[in-house]
């Protein structure tokens, strides 16, 4: 796929739509629309970056993986963020793994175009400086949440962040996946899949999760969801089209 370079259409990321119409012009000859196939490998740990990638609707789930094989999920991104950070942080390795978990598509930048336009210290470097700043608080806020939330509050709050990221209250998710996103067994998945389906929030039915009742999953959400995404929004200020409850 690539893009009409006759039609400068409004991104649907959202670090490229918060960039000045002259920054983004520049860029645009240089982005290409590509498709990510569900659990594509954008980058591996250890392995160089060569491509960055600015999802639309596609959810990239980062990881960590241990010596005996588990797993955890240390930062997502979709819409709102930008795949291959270490770019713009004056490296090309990271000790983590993106790969694709919910498929759409992605604008695609060398990685040396974007190191290139970053270092010119226009409103790119700023507007990349401030989505940083937010993946900091992401994984600072998500380190507090993990150790002391319930497993119920931690995954109300990650399917929110979901259901945000993709505009969409029905996504396709199975408790194994979630498992290994959440870093902890199957069986907890169940439960406090359970919990929140019993209490008429969510359904779950062969992999495809149905978000029922919004208002009630953010109540029982803990306070690190809104923590998120209110420092995502005053960083980036271009919040995603609301959707209707």
């Amino acid at each position: 796929m690539s893009l009409n370079k006759n039609t400068l259409e409004q991104p649907a990321n959202r670090l490229l739509a918060a960039l000045p119409a002259t920054d983004y012009e520049r860029l645009f000859p240089h982005l290409k629309l590509v498709s990510l196939p569900l659990r594509k490998f954008l980058y591996e740990a250890g392995e160089p970056i060569t491509q960055v990638y600015f999802p639309n609707k596609a959810v990239v789930s980062i990881i960590t993986t241990m010596e005996d094989g588990s797993t955890v999920e240390v930062g997502l991104v979709s819409s709102e963020g930008m795949v291959g950070m270490p770019i713009i942080l004056g490296d090309n390795t990271t000790t983590t793994t993106a790969f694709v978990q919910i498929p759409d598509s992605a604008m695609q930048l060398d990685a040396d175009i974007l190191r290139s336009e970053f270092n010119r210290g226009t409103a790119l470097q700023s507007v990349l400086l401030r989505y940083v700043q937010g993946v900091y608080t992401q994984i600072a806020q998500g380190s507090a949440c993990n150790r002391l939330h319930k497993l119920e509050r931690r995954l109300a709050r990650w399917l929110l962040t979901v259901s945000d990221r993709l505009e969409s209250d029905e996504f396709p998710l199975t408790q194994e996946f979630i498992s290994q996103m959440l870093g902890v067994r199957r069986a907890g998945v169940t439960e406090a899949a359970n919990i929140l389906s019993e209490a008429g929030i969510i359904t779950y039915h062969r992999g495809q999760i149905n978000i029922l009742n919004r208002e009630a999953l953010e109540k029982t959400s803990c306070e690190c969801y809104q923590v998120i995404e209110n420092e995502f929004v005053r960083l980036l200020g271009n919040q995603p089209n609301q959707r209707q409850k």
